[in-house]
């Protein structure tokens, strides 16, 4: 299968059209007509997924987040992008990233993250467009099918997505059981407002900062924050099965190892 075809696959799943302006999703290094038989998929392009997919012979590799994202005025080995980005091309790496047209598109990131946590969506937490006249957007806001409270949530958390530790705002300030959650997987601190908006009782989400944390509470809106990579990591597992199913047993996938990037001590 060439890149070109397999990208064709990727975007029947989440066009790259639906990605938010600000955005830099797509086709961003390689050749199109390059013969892929072996795909490495991992969140991130960091220096060790790069050397990964160098050592194991991959022909594409395939991230969520985009290792370019602002606009580069040169590649060498001065900086970490030109780095990683000399190291693809020498390579002979094709380099796809699916961020937020994954984030966005229907059945992708926020509906997984919804499915997981057990909430019955009603509808993305803040809308960037429509498919066939439904909604579609950033995250998710819905029920759940029990109430719980916001401590038992955070448990619950944990375990669905298999981290090591979360981090909780508001527990002083919602203290009854809770049924209307919102989830966004990544930076969830713009979608504060949106989630006090479409009156949830708890936000899970990530990359919460103090300030953004108190203020929710004081809202009576608790915070989860997961972390940026604890929500997102459903990406790797979730493409491989799509690509596996998608390219008809032709391609060989491999899925980066599970790393949390953040320790506690």
């Amino acid at each position: 299968m060439r890149c070109k075809e397999l990208i064709e696959k990727l975007e029947e799943l989440a066009p790259f059209a639906y990605a938010c302006e600000w955005d830099n999703s797509g086709f961003l290094a390689g050749r199109g007509d390059k013969e892929v038989k072996r795909v490495m998929i991992a969140l991130d392009a960091t220096d060790e997924a790069v050397d990964e997919a160098v050592k194991t012979g991959a022909d594409l590799l395939l991230t969520h987040h985009p290792l370019i994202f602002k606009p580069v005025s040169s590649v060498n080995d001065q900086d970490m992008v030109g780095r990683r980005i000399l190291r693809l091309i020498q390579a002979d790496i094709c380099y796809v990233a699916m961020h937020t047209n994954f984030d966005i598109a229907p059945g992708c990131m926020a509906d997984l993250a919804a499915e997981r946590l057990g909430i019955m969506p009603e509808g993305p937490l803040e809308v960037t467009g429509e498919k066939d006249g439904v909604p579609m957007g950033i995250g998710k806001i819905g029920m759940l099918r029990q109430a719980v409270t916001v401590e038992k949530l955070a448990k619950q958390v944990k375990e669905c997505f298999g981290l090591p530790y979360v981090t909780v705002y508001g527990v002083q300030q919602v203290t009854e059981p809770v049924m209307r959650v919102a989830v966004s997987p990544g930076a969830g601190g713009s979608m504060i407002r949106h989630g006090i908006a479409a009156g949830a009782q708890v936000l899970v989400t990530g990359d919460i900062g103090h300030h953004g944390g108190i203020d929710a509470a004081a809202c009576g809106m608790a915070v989860i924050d997961a972390g940026h990579y604890g929500l997102e990591h459903i990406f790797m597992p979730f493409m491989k099965a799509y690509l596996e199913k998608a390219a008809a047993g032709v391609l060989e996938i491999t899925v980066e190892e599970t790393r949390f990037p953040v320790q506690v001590f």
